[in-house]
């Protein structure tokens, strides 16, 4: 018997029962569907919380915290950064000194106080920092800073500043005009009470671009090392800081970093940089251990839901089931006609497999066109109720359901086989049908 013949008399059969039929694939299709649009909220919610990550945190990134000894950690040094760059497949590390004080910036009448950071730039260069406008620095005296420094500036006068609400300056006293360009007088002290202080001309060159997240300020001036260095000369002391006590004052230049930061060539390539950084005891970070942390607690979580969606395919199952031992019944003359002209009894038991496995394929392709409809209704639908409901607004580009080619796939297996052993038992009922009592009609 052909394939052609047994889909020919597989669809005859269930045009004569189309209401059960029909019932039976509607189950079906609302297990996959729901399975489906289940398991489709663990990927969305990976989605939108790796999306996030990935657009708030430079992904070739890897944090250097220090050096594990003994003791303890120590600080990163000159050697050190040596070290990192020679490391196959880095681009670039970065390395930052927090000044050892707090300086007062003055601009055209305007006076702010912030932290003062030296960097390499040559390395910030090549590992791709970005500016909100202007340029980075190519002379000792040139200086970039925070996006949000502008905020920090506030009128010098004798009046008020503050408001009594918000504790905030007020507007009348905030900058607004722009900072790139603009020549500002970096003032540092030398002892505690600010008897002894030099004055040190900057010019902003550069602003840099907007942090990621919403909640983080970046108002720090990015100095030269020489400046830096001029600064340390003129405190005498290592990072530049007050001098509290003459006799105690740490001396000469800070050949320590605050922050190191190594940056891969590619994604590819961080892991193993991370490797081969762990074996040599450095503390590091990476981007890729946060992804690796959230990618298993997702896993687990779509595991669970799938696991959930498949408890309704096994009860719609039960459907099926119930469905193909009514049609070995019903078709047992049928079925002893075709073993009275030779029919192979694994011919017979193809033909119910079959039939279950046709209600399973077109369950599944309904289901997987519902589960999509689903998907766009709850990313357009659900915001807004929970907007409404709780008053606050979801965040940008928040996707609650994600179905990707993965999912789909998983789903219609599994719908597949839970319907094709649904149709294994009666299946295997009708190859043992007795020919004469089938033929006499008293199966």
């Amino acid at each position: 018997m052909k394939l052609k013949d047994k889909y020919r008399f597989i669809r005859q059969n269930i045009k004569k029962n189309k209401a059960r039929t029909f019932m039976t694939i509607l189950a079906t299709a609302m297990g996959c569907a729901f399975l489906i649009v289940l398991a489709s909220i663990g990927y969305g919610l990976q989605q939108s919380v790796v999306k996030e990550t990935l657009e708030d945190q430079v992904v070739t990134e890897i944090q250097v915290h220090g050096k594990e000894v003994e003791n303890g950690f120590e600080a990163m040094t000159v050697a050190d950064i040596e070290k990192l760059e020679k490391v196959d497949h880095v681009k670039a590390v970065t390395r930052k000194i927090q000044l050892g004080q707090l300086p007062t910036y003055t601009i055209d009448g305007y006076k702010a106080e912030t932290m003062a950071v030296s960097t390499h730039f040559p390395s910030e260069i090549a590992s791709g920092l970005k500016l909100a406008e202007g340029r980075l620095p190519e002379n000792p005296n040139e200086v970039v800073v925070g996006y949000h420094f502008s905020n920090t500036l506030y009128m010098e006068t004798d009046e008020d500043i503050y408001d009594a609400e918000t504790g905030e300056v007020k507007e009348e006293f905030q900058f607004k005009g722009e900072v790139k360009d603009q020549t500002i007088t970096m003032t540092v002290q030398q002892d505690e009470e600010g008897k002894v202080t030099k004055e040190i001309p900057l010019k902003i060159v550069g602003v840099l671009e907007e942090p990621g997240r919403e909640w983080m300020l970046n108002q720090d001036v990015y100095i030269s090392q020489e400046v830096f260095h001029q600064i340390e000369a003129f405190t005498g002391t290592a990072g530049g800081e007050i001098v509290v006590d003459p006799e105690n004052k740490v001396t000469g230049h800070l050949e320590t970093f605050d922050q190191v930061n190594v940056y891969a060539e590619s994604l590819e390539s961080v892991q193993g940089i991370v490797d081969t950084l762990d074996e040599e005891n450095y503390a590091t970070y990476s981007i890729v251990s946060e992804m690796k942390q959230i990618n298993t607690l997702f896993t687990i979580a779509k595991a669970g839901l799938i696991l959930v969606g498949t408890i309704a395919l096994i009860i719609a199952s039960i459907g099926i089931y119930n469905t193909m031992t009514m049609a070995v019944t019903e078709r047992a003359p049928d079925i002893g006609i075709m073993k009275a002209i030779g029919a192979n009894p694994k011919t017979i038991k193809q033909i119910f497999l079959l039939e279950s496995s046709y209600i399973g394929v077109i369950g599944a392709i309904i289901g997987t066109i519902v589960a999509y409809a689903t998907s766009v209704v709850v990313n357009i639908g659900l915001p807004l109720i929970l907007e409404t409901a709780f008053d606050e607004e979801m965040p940008e580009g928040l996707q609650f359901s994600a179905i990707p080619w993965s999912l789909v796939l998983i789903a219609v297996t599994i719908c597949l086989v839970i319907t094709i052993l649904s149709g294994m038992r009666p299946a295997k009922r009708a190859t043992q049908i007795d020919v004469l009592k089938a033929m006499r009609r008293e199966i």
